[in-house]
């Protein structure tokens, strides 16, 4: 049975860091993602990587965010820094058994999903 189980959310004043971790049951994925949602807005993908180790962000959290994945634990992390009070949100480890770079930050691309870790920061 897979499962995708994400840690390391808590509150964090501005410009702090947090670092969250997702542990993943099952056989070693291809693409595998963080995406958050924040109160009243659609999930967004905040960082994706590939088999290959090909990285995706998007422009609000470049720089700030960093993905990196264990494949021989099947763990995948996300460090983020200098965060900010628009981070706030509930942040998904996704996963996927296909690889596609071009769909790493694609919500409807992943098969499977955690239940989420909050992160809230405050001004």
């Amino acid at each position: 049975q897979v499962q995708l189980v994400e840690s390391g959310g808590g509150s964090v004043q501005a410009g702090g860091s947090l670092r969250l971790s997702c542990a993943a049951s099952g056989d070693t994925f291809r693409n595998m993602a963080w995406f958050r949602q924040a109160q009243g807005k659609e999930r967004e993908g905040v960082a994706g990587m590939d088999s290959g180790g090909y990285t995706r962000y998007p422009d609000s959290v470049k720089g700030r965010f960093t993905i990196s994945r264990d494949n021989a634990k099947n763990t995948l992390d996300l460090q983020m820094n200098s965060l900010k009070p628009e981070d706030t949100a509930m942040y998904y480890c996704a996963a996927d058994y296909r690889d596609n770079w071009s769909l790493l930050l694609h919500v409807d691309y992943y098969e499977y999903w955690g239940q989420g870790t909050q992160v809230t920061v405050s001004s």
